[in-house]
């Protein structure tokens, strides 16, 4: 017999009868329960976190910040009230925590009273962090408690963004306040560097003024020092003149008092002899210049009459034969007339030779011939003149000691103005010093400023000036610098699609398994007639596999139409569910037919091993090691991974693989599944008498 004919009559046997139907409906329906319920159950609870409730605590009293009511606490409230994640209750905080020991409320969330100050003092000298305060309770609920976690981050991120946005605010208005300030600083500095330009230009007309000066100062030291020196000179001087016109006066008082009564009585006499010497004086000058006129002719003469006794004394004198007695006379006659001419020579030289002298004499003869006459005019009047004289060397006298002290007093103010401009030079020398040290610190100060002018406006054209607008997207960013963008290649659209591909595998196990407790993994009048174990091996395997397809399309049509299951591969999805149920067929029936009843124990246990090394929640990685090494060689890890990429998209190639180890296990099960056909041809006592039978 063929082994389609032999699965069709082990279907058959569930038409006899209403038990052996219901035994069949219950096949198909119950991988519903498995995976329609469940996943129905949890399909989206995110969506419905609104039936939570939860108790709000607003304790917040407010606080002012710049001038301004800051009410954080009432702001959030509203905020989670119109956001409707919870089921929110309005209520005080030992109603609140009574709630949430009890059960009440799942959860509680609490703004303490200085929340809005510990928000208000980030713009402050002590910025303090505002704490939201939220109670859960694990005995409630646990996975409310993770769900509030990532809700009450969202919440309290979004608080922060919100005081944020009031401290960024501010400080985008204190950077125009700055931007202006520095600006106005800016311009400050070029007025600054502008006048320290002109003090730097001052204070080198200062140095070089004081160049000058200490020049001057030194001249002036010097001079005063020679003037000290001539002072000195002229004091001792002074002295001695005063000492001399002492003298002077003192001889020409004694004097005049013996000369005056000779005067007195002398005067005609004086007057008499002056004019004598005046008369005498035009004399020699009339005979002076007599002389000069015959000086030269009386030479002449001379000569002419000693050459004439010398001739008539050579004639008589000079012959022996001829003495003359008179000779003697004659030689001195000769003797004379020679020295007369000698001296008539002289004469003549004189005049010729002190021409300029007689001139001079001549003038001085006049002299004295004037004054002479002018001594006769004033000689009646000399005891006058005498008296007037007298008086007027006293006057010098007088005037020459007050000079004497006038010039001690001039060199002893000296002494002090020289020690004066010496100190004046070195002061001047040290003004000199300090001025170059001014123009250089001048310059420097100039070059300092020139930088900080530089620099106000650099640092002006990178402060910003932001405007309302500007200032509002700035604040937007920064208050929430970094956004999350979320993109989902193949996003699930709610948590049950999420779990369908962990679930679904689970029903169809659970089918094929409950299955095989109704149907004979191998067929009994096969064994019986000795048919090909082969032929045995697929007997058993068909009927189930035609339930599993029923169940397949019965559970994916509920999923899809009645819960709302999206798959982006329907018919892709189908179609390996249908190698799915063949495979988890295959196995189930080796382990019946291999194992009997502990069979069904084992089947149950696979079961479990496949659901925790799955990875049909959480990520395998997550488990322990034992999990992660049991993994690959498990065919439901390979089902969940196909199915999620067939579900909600993406690569194809966990699918092809999966194919490949399903059709793997599929065969390998039915192989084994024949060898045990084979075995059961064979009575042992152990099939007589088996040790356990369910």
């Amino acid at each position: 017999m063929r082994s389609p004919r032999l699965a069709a009559l082990e279907l058959r046997r569930f038409g006899r009868g209403k038990l052996p139907r219901a035994a069949l409906v219950a096949l198909l329906v119950l991988p519903l329960l498995y995976g329609a319920l469940y996943l129905w159950s949890f399909w989206d609870p995110y969506g419905r976190l609104d039936r939570i409730p939860v108790a709000l605590v607003n304790d917040d009293k407010g606080a002012t910040a710049d001038g301004r009511q800051l009410h954080a606490g009432d702001d959030l409230t509203k905020g989670l009230r119109e956001s409707d994640t919870f089921d929110w209750h309005e209520v005080d905080s030992a109603e609140a925590r009574e709630g949430v020991e009890d059960g009440t409320y799942y959860l509680s969330l609490t703004m303490p009273a200085d929340f809005s100050r510990r928000i208000a003092s980030s713009a402050g000298d002590s910025p303090e962090t505002g704490a939201l305060q939220v109670r859960t309770n694990d005995s409630n609920n646990y996975i409310v408690g993770q769900i509030s976690r990532t809700v009450f981050a969202e919440v309290r991120q979004a608080a922060s963004t919100k005081a944020s946005r009031s401290f960024l605010d501010r400080i985008f208005i204190s950077f125009s306040d700055i931007h202006g300030a520095t600006v106005k600083a800016a311009n400050g500095a070029d007025d600054l560097e502008g006048g320290i330009g002109k003090a730097e230009k001052g204070s080198q007309d200062l140095a070089a003024g004081l160049e000058q000066a200490r020049a001057g100062s030194g001249r002036l030291a010097d001079g005063l020092a020679k003037l000290d020196t001539g002072s000195g000179d002229l004091a001792d001087g002074a002295r001695q003149v005063a000492a001399g016109t002492q003298s002077l006066a003192d001889k020409v008082n004694g004097v005049a008092d013996k000369a005056r009564p000779f005067l007195a009585e002398n005067e005609k006499t004086i007057g008499d002899t002056a004019r004598l010497v005046a008369d005498s004086a035009g004399a020699v000058r009339h005979n002076l210049d007599t002389l000069v006129r015959t000086a030269p002719a009386a030479a002449e003469g001379a000569h002419r009459a000693s050459e004439a006794l010398n001739a008539v004394y050579r004639t008589r004198c000079t012959d022996p034969v001829l003495p003359d007695p008179a000779c003697a006379d004659l030689k001195k006659a000769r003797q004379a007339a020679a020295d007369v001419a000698r001296v008539a020579d002289d004469v003549n030289v004189l005049v010729a030779d002190q021409d300029g002298d007689l001139k001079k004499l001549d003038g001085r003869l006049s002299t004295l011939q004037r004054q002479a006459r002018a001594l006769a005019d004033r000689a009646p009047r000399l005891s006058e003149d005498l008296d007037e004289a007298v008086a007027k060397i006293n006057e010098l006298n007088q005037g020459a000691a007050e000079v004497a002290a006038g010039a001690r007093t001039l060199h002893s103010g000296l002494g002090t103005a020289r020690t004066g401009a010496q100190d004046l030079d070195e002061g001047v020398g040290r003004l000199k010093t300090g001025a170059d040290t001014l123009s250089g610190g001048m310059y420097k100060l100039a070059d300092g400023s020139g930088k900080l002018s530089d620099g106000l406006h650099d640092g002006a054209s990178r402060i910003p000036d932001y405007d309302k607008k500007d200032r509002d997207r700035r604040t937007d960013v920064m208050s929430d610098p970094v956004q999350l963008v979320s993109r989902d290649l193949h996003k699930a659209p709610n948590y049950g699609t999420g779990f369908a591909p962990y679930f679904i595998p689970l029903s169809l196990w659970v089918g094929a398994m409950v299955a095989y407790m109704l149907i004979t993994p191998m067929n009994r009048r096969a064994l019986a007639a000795g048919a090909a174990p082969w032929r045995i091996a697929l007997a058993g395997w068909l009927p189930v596999v035609a339930i599993g397809v029923l169940q397949v399309v019965s559970l994916m049509s509920v999923l899809h139409w009645a819960i709302g299951l999206q798959m982006v591969r329907a018919a892709g999805t189908v179609g390996f569910l249908f190698l799915v149920t063949a495979c988890f067929a295959a196995i189930v029936q080796w382990l019946n037919a291999r194992f009997g009843a502990a069979g069904r124990i084992l089947v149950l246990a696979l079961l479990m091993l496949q659901l925790t090394s799955a990875g049909g929640t959480y990520p395998v990685q997550t488990s322990p090691g034992f999990f992660n090494a049991l993994h690959p060689f498990l065919p439901m890890s390979y089902v969940v991974e196909a199915l999620r990429r067939l579900i909600t998209g993406g690569g194809l190639t966990p699918v092809w693989h999966a194919c490949v180890v399903l059709l793997a296990f599929t065969a390998g099960a039915l192989a084994l599944t024949a060898l045990s056909a084979r075995r059961r041809q064979v009575w042992t006592l152990d099939r007589l008498h088996p040790e356990l039978t369910l």
